[in-house]
């Protein structure tokens, strides 16, 4: 099953990979804020994500939720109010990003059926029990061994019960083809330098899941495509976006020339006319995948 989606002013999603963030306050500070924003800037998708989820659980008991690699909650929260009677586990490492999201439940009124554990999934399996349905985004390529992680899936979803697993299968971009300023070519050039960067850092990255579903088990395995498009005028929050978002890409561009980042300090500066912050032309370009599998 495939689908594409052009998504226009209004549409956004929940989830901004941890792509080389420190472990620092800061570092966690700065990776909450792109995740928010990310949810502000392209919200059309994770409804349109969560809804298909949603309907592939029709007719099944969905009472208890587990989100692995939650972030500060996006996901979670829009599952808990999709599944109005389900109990929903946040799974993360940052306490940081589990504070955000219990903040962010009690603000959403789910504060009830929103609960939070702090786990790395790459040293310990949380003690979650049984749950009737799974959901990681954005978090599979992250572990040192994802296919050990599906088959701890497997075991902790009930007969019967769901996994859907959303990955990047493409990264954001937001420059338009002719910026005025620097060489031509320029959002083009980033896209290949962060795509040979992710290549040698993130090798799970980009990664066909329906496979390693099949090949822990999981049958019935169906996939959807979505492709982002945002055309301004974009939401408030996009240059903002941008700018964190390009500002830490610049730390994995070693291949650029000098003068490209220094077109992108420009960029991405707080001040001047040509600052994200300031800029008019801004797009949102983008792909993810949903995958869904039930447990037999």
């Amino acid at each position: 099953m495939s689908r594409t989606h052009s998504h226009h002013h209004g549409v956004a999603n929940h989830g901004v990979a941890n792509h080389g963030f420190g472990d620092d306050a800061e570092d966690h500070a700065v990776l909450a804020e792109m995740l928010d924003l990310d949810a502000q800037v392209i919200t059309g998708y994770l409804g349109d994500v969560t809804t298909s989820v949603f309907d592939r659980a029709a007719d099944r008991p969905i009472g208890r939720i587990l989100d692995l690699g939650a972030g500060t909650g996006n996901g979670a929260l829009a599952l808990a109010a999709r599944f109005g009677a389900a109990e929903v586990i946040a799974v993360d490492q940052s306490a940081e990003m589990l504070a955000r999201l219990e903040a962010k439940a009690v603000e959403s009124g789910l504060a009830d059926r929103v609960r939070t554990v702090a786990a790395d999934l790459d040293t310990a399996w949380p003690a979650v029990g049984a749950v009737d349905l799974v959901w990681t985004s954005m978090a599979l390529h992250h572990l040192a061994d994802p296919d050990a992680a599906l088959r701890q899936i497997f075991a902790a979803i009930r007969a019967g019960g769901l996994l859907a697993v959303a990955e990047m299968t493409a990264p954001v971009s937001f420059l338009p083809d002719v910026i005025g300023i620097g060489r031509p070519g320029l959002a083009a050039r980033c896209q290949d330098a962060f795509s040979g960067h992710a290549a040698a850092a993130m090798p799970h990255l980009g990664s066909d899941w329906g496979p390693r579903l099949a090949q822990a088990g999981f049958t019935s395995v169906e996939r959807q495509d979505y492709r982002i498009e945002l055309d301004g005028p974009l939401p408030a929050a996009a240059g903002r976006y941008a700018q964190l978002s390009l500002r830490h890409a610049m730390t994995h561009l070693d291949s650029l020339s000098a003068d490209d980042l220094a077109t992108l300090k420009v960029l991405t500066d707080d001040e001047g006319p040509d600052s994200v912050l300031r800029r008019q032309d801004l797009v949102i370009r983008g792909a993810r995948t949903l995958w869904t599998a039930e447990r037999p």
